[in-house]
């Protein structure tokens, strides 16, 4: 056995503006899984009327937040199929900050926070780097 056949393929070149966007993916998806868990704490420490409600909706929440961050390992491991729900993910940003800007106050602030989020994880991830990145063949000439 020689040094060539023992070792490791090399991986192939990530754009930067992939891991750009992975991060964006990954930061959104815990936001959502800390928000989701704290819906769930709070829920079970307060007394409300609605509280097997409020836990429902930690719980979704939880759970959509935890796509984008198999998402963001799959785009790292250039996984055709990561691409989607962290594009979903950033496209549900949209009409989130929309209400969230009708809502006035501190709220319209971290509705342009996340409406600026949305639209950049859109724009790096739909690049045409990332998607050249995302679906070259192996052995194929481009």
């Amino acid at each position: 056995m020689t040094a060539e056949t023992t070792a490791p393929a090399a991986s192939p070149a990530r754009p930067a503006s992939l891991l750009a966007g992975v991060a964006l993916t990954v930061a959104e998806g815990a936001a959502l899984v800390l928000s989701g868990a704290y819906i769930i704490v709070a829920a079970l420490v307060e007394t409300t009327r609605n509280q097997g409600l409020a836990e429902y909706g930690g719980v979704v929440i939880l759970l959509l937040g935890v796509l984008p961050l198999l998402a963001g390992r799959a785009l790292l491991r250039l996984r055709r199929w990561g691409r989607s729900p962290a594009v979903l993910i950033h496209t549900l940003c949209l009409p989130v900050a929309w209400f969230m800007w009708g809502a006035g106050g501190v709220m319209a602030a971290i509705g342009v926070v996340v409406g600026l989020a949305g639209l950049a994880g859109l724009v790096l991830l739909l690049n045409p780097k990332v998607t050249a990145a995302l679906y070259r063949t192996a052995g194929a000439e481009s």
